[in-house]
């Protein structure tokens, strides 16, 4: 009595072949959309953060530590005034951040200012911010270690380390 053990495919009911299952993972698709991801991700990381480019002054203060997202004001060489990347006039930054923070007083707030610009020009913007009721006003500052590289011509607040002037 001779016995056929599993070689070659299985037939079913009505003598059709049944084939037999793969056994390996095609990975090939899955390795192309994870580069094409990786590819996007790297494009577009650098495009979030702040856009204005400056020149931060140094400091040897310690970094700190903050998970809210402030409003960032920034003052560039020729001392035009931006709220995030938006270009505003001294006498409407009052104003435009008491409606975007609801006229929250302890909403945070920090100050990028060239280090090329003239002082006065800070302390009047920080003047506007006080007069508008904003306590939590800080400056954005470079501590000598921070690397302040600016390729591509964005700067990065993150970069900059934060030094608390309340």
């Amino acid at each position: 009595m001779a016995v056929k053990l599993g070689t070659g495919p299985k037939r079913a009911r009505g003598g059709r072949r049944r084939a037999a299952p793969m056994a390996d993972i095609n990975v090939t698709p899955m390795v192309d959309v994870m580069l094409v991801l990786l590819v996007i991700f790297m494009v577009t990381a650098p495009l979030l953060t702040v856009g204005i480019p400056v020149d931060l002054p140094k400091t040897k203060a310690e970094a700190m530590q903050d998970p809210d997202e402030p409003l960032v004001i920034t003052i560039n060489k020729q001392g035009k005034i931006y709220l995030q990347e938006t270009e505003l006039q001294l006498d409407t930054v009052g104003p435009r951040l008491a409606a975007i923070t609801n006229n929250n007083p302890e909403a945070k707030i920090f100050i990028r200012g060239d280090k090329g610009i003239d002082y006065g020009t800070v302390m009047q913007v920080m003047g506007e911010l006080t007069s508008a009721g904003f306590r939590a006003v800080s400056l954005i500052v470079e501590t000598p270690g921070g690397d302040n590289n600016q390729s591509g011509n964005k700067a990065d607040a993150g970069n900059g380390q934060k030094k608390s002037t309340n």
